[in-house]
């Protein structure tokens, strides 16, 4: 009898813990006058408007940089085989440079209540994506912003290197829609960020991955019926090009 007890308040008290979605802005807020995807007035945008995280992609150049753009192009560029000084001459069609990681961490230090959610594209080896890893990690300790960024990665090889490179209650949270909850949990991973599409074929994941005590997010939700699916179904997080209407549906009702 105790023990169906617990086992009751354990079930309530997950539902509980994860009740409040909370919005992500995809690759900042960027749906503003004189904003772009990825760039620092997204990220500042973001923050202004007080959501829970704002997203970024990180790649890096030829000669080392990580700058802060979705990819694999920058312009008629390949990002990650072209030198920096070369892309920083091409504009972002708002007319900022292209940011790199230093930049928008400085950026973030601005408010660290809207948290920095920072995607590492694939690169072209598993060896170059170890090193991506490790220059992200130094990057985010060396501005103090670790309590304050969290990581998602579409490679497995990259989340599993976060996991194992990152310090002590890193997040991290796999893309690709391919992995059950359990074995993400079985990982070390804190989370799953799977799509819609994905997350509308497996609505159970949702519960499964709460009781393992794992974060659902789910991306890129921009329909107003979709985002009311996410807030019905009690995920945790929702990625989204349109936050103003995400926070809207998300509040709760008084």
């Amino acid at each position: 009898m105790k023990k169906n007890i617990f086992l009751l308040l354990a079930l309530t008290l997950a539902n509980f813990t994860f009740a409040q979605t909370r919005i992500i802005a995809h690759r900042g807020f960027h749906a503003t006058q004189n904003s772009v995807r990825n760039s620092l007035s997204a990220l500042k945008n973001a923050q202004d408007l007080n959501v829970y995280g704002s997203e970024c992609d990180i790649n890096e150049t030829s000669d080392g940089v990580l700058v802060v753009a979705h990819g694999p192009l920058h312009g008629t560029y390949h990002i990650q085989q072209t030198d920096f000084r070369t892309l920083r001459q091409q504009l972002l069609q708002n007319g900022e440079v292209l940011p790199t990681l230093d930049e928008y961490l400085d950026m973030a230090k601005r408010k660290t209540s809207t948290k920095l959610i920072i995607e590492i594209k694939d690169h072209s080896t598993p060896q170059r994506e170890t090193e991506v890893v490790k220059k992200v990690l130094k990057a985010v300790k060396q501005h103090k912003l670790q309590e304050h960024v969290e990581y998602i990665a579409f490679r497995q090889h990259v989340c599993d290197e976060l996991v194992a490179l990152g310090p002590k209650g890193i997040k991290v949270a796999y893309l690709n829609g391919t992995l059950s909850p359990e074995y993400c949990k079985g990982l070390g991973y804190t989370g799953i960020d799977y799509s819609i599409k994905v997350m509308k074929k497996n609505p159970q994941w949702i519960q499964d991955s709460h009781l393992l005590g794992l974060t659902v997010n789910v991306w890129t939700v921009n329909q107003t019926e979709d985002l009311q699916w996410c807030v019905d179904n009690g995920v945790d997080f929702i990625t989204t090009d349109t936050p103003e209407e995400a926070i809207q549906i998300a509040e709760p009702k008084k």
